[in-house]
């Protein structure tokens, strides 16, 4: 867990995550030695949650409301470190679809007739009987989609292979055509 900022303040605590917080360390004082079911305590926490009355959960919500106000005077003196600007690549509009695998090639051709057989049939259900059918191939049988799909990969690698990362603006250069798949 490598990333982030050592130095960014410790986020904001919710009055139920006090609250959970509290149910952990008392439930290692009464059982020490016992390892805790996660799935279950979290369920006895939320019920016991939702028991609780206004004044029950107001020592949370104090709790809470510290906590906030300290994260956000925190945050204020906080400075992010320069360069690093968090998330994904944007994906570049210009640059050439990839190809299918064989085994989207073989769904593509395949997929029609499962519809026409079923229908009615769900997205999921679909998506099922297309991978059983897919393991259920033979090796030879699949050799026409590998095929196919190699030639697609060979041929977006060559136009790729053309293109030319736009500096700075993550783009691509050479005349990037929509996608030939």
């Amino acid at each position: 867990m490598g990333k982030g900022d050592p130095n960014k303040p410790k986020g904001k605590m919710s009055s139920y995550a006090y609250f959970v917080q509290t149910c952990r360390e008392e439930h290692k004082k009464k059982h020490p030695d016992t390892a805790v079911n996660f799935s279950e305590f979290s369920k006895k926490c939320s019920e016991r949650w939702r028991t609780m009355s206004a004044k029950e959960k107001g020592k949370f919500e104090e709790l809470a409301k510290n906590d906030k106000s300290r994260y956000e005077r925190e945050m204020k003196n906080y400075i992010p470190p320069k360069g690093e600007k968090g998330g994904k690549k944007k994906k570049d509009p210009n640059a050439p679809k990839r190809p299918p695998s064989a085994f989207f090639l073989f769904c593509s051709e395949h997929r029609p007739k499962i519809k026409g057989d079923n229908p009615g049939i769900s997205i999921g259900d679909v998506a099922k009987k297309l991978g059983e059918m897919w393991a259920k191939q033979s090796a030879k049988d699949k050799v026409p989609f590998e095929q196919k799909a190699a030639k697609l990969k060979e041929k977006y690698n060559k136009v790729k292979g053309g293109l030319v990362p736009r500096a700075g603006e993550g783009g691509w250069c050479g005349g990037a055509a929509p996608s030939p798949f």
